[in-house]
């Protein structure tokens, strides 16, 4: 009868291949998780680019403003170079992304607090009367503005959520604004208006800072004036201290609050666009607008 016991040659054959096998399926392994390590990083690193695309695309705004700040005032067109040679150092500036994006948001900060103290420096240059229209002029452009980069910032967030970090600045949702009459009714007529509401949610925020807050309302009628009960009635908001319509004090625990604000008409109302701000911390949480025949 054949002897079927294998020999050790053979055994060792048998060996190696199954070391084989296994040192290929190990080898295969380590090459996927490789390939998604390559893959998420790769992920991670286009955010940081478009995010730090973003800020560039800022500071080459921001020069462009300052360049329109230049008058014949000869000391602040010099101000005003040194700022804008200090943009190009920073756009030349060779870093990796995640150092840049660091060393741009800091910087855009600082720069825009210069650029305001210009500002002012150019109103005193005015007369009482062109300085308050100018001043007026000013606070609508920089809530225009502020209005396009809330809304800017509004669709970064939503497109890079899952790849930076939350911004701690508390915003609002589902803002409305309804003009009432005397019986607590809607109306879209000016004459008849007794009170105008504006209703809206502060977003839940787990890194925004809780507590007692201060919420204000700005209502702007279509002359571009704002609908105040007294000159008196101001917060400070980038670096200014501006007229508000009317105001909430409010307690915030980091989830989403549903907010009611009341402005009492004194019969001051304009047939037309009206624009709506809400203010919190210094900071434009939200904006809408209503019409009235």
């Amino acid at each position: 009868m054949e002897n079927t016991t294998p020999t050790p040659s053979r055994k060792l054959t048998i060996i190696l291949t199954i070391m084989i096998v296994c040192l290929a399926a190990a080898l295969g392994l380590l090459y996927m998780k490789y390939t998604k390590e390559q893959t998420d990083n790769a992920i991670v690193q286009e955010a940081l680019e478009e995010q730090k695309q973003s800020l560039t695309n800022e500071l080459k705004d921001m020069m462009s403003e300052y360049e329109g700040l230049k008058s014949d005032n000869d000391s602040l067109n010099n101000k005003i170079d040194k700022q804008q040679d200090r943009i190009k150092n920073l756009l030349a500036i060779n870093a990796n992304n995640l150092e840049k994006i660091k060393l741009y948001k800091k910087e855009l900060g600082t720069l825009r607090d210069i650029m305001k103290s210009y500002i002012v420096q150019i109103d005193s240059l005015n007369t009482r009367n062109q300085k308050l229209i100018t001043e007026n002029t000013e606070v609508k452009t920089a809530l225009d503005v502020a209005r396009k980069s809330n809304d800017d910032l509004s669709k970064e967030k939503q497109d890079m959520s899952s790849k930076l970090e939350v911004a701690s600045v508390l915003s609002a949702k589902s803002i409305t604004v309804s003009p009432l009459n005397r019986r607590g009714k809607d109306t879209e007529k000016a004459v008849r208006v007794s009170k105008i509401k504006a209703s809206f949610t502060i977003r839940e925020n787990a890194l925004a800072k809780g507590g007692d807050k201060t919420i204000y309302l700005r209502i702007t009628n279509p002359s571009d004036q704002v609908l105040a009960s007294s000159e008196q009635d101001v917060f400070e908001y980038d670096g200014q201290q501006i007229v508000y319509s009317a105001k909430r004090a409010v307690t915030y625990e980091n989830k989403d609050l549903d907010v009611i604000i009341y402005w009492d008409n004194a019969g001051q109302l304009l047939p037309g666009n009206y624009n709506v701000d809400l203010f919190c911390d210094g900071k434009l949480i939200g904006s809408s607008t209503f019409v009235l025949k």
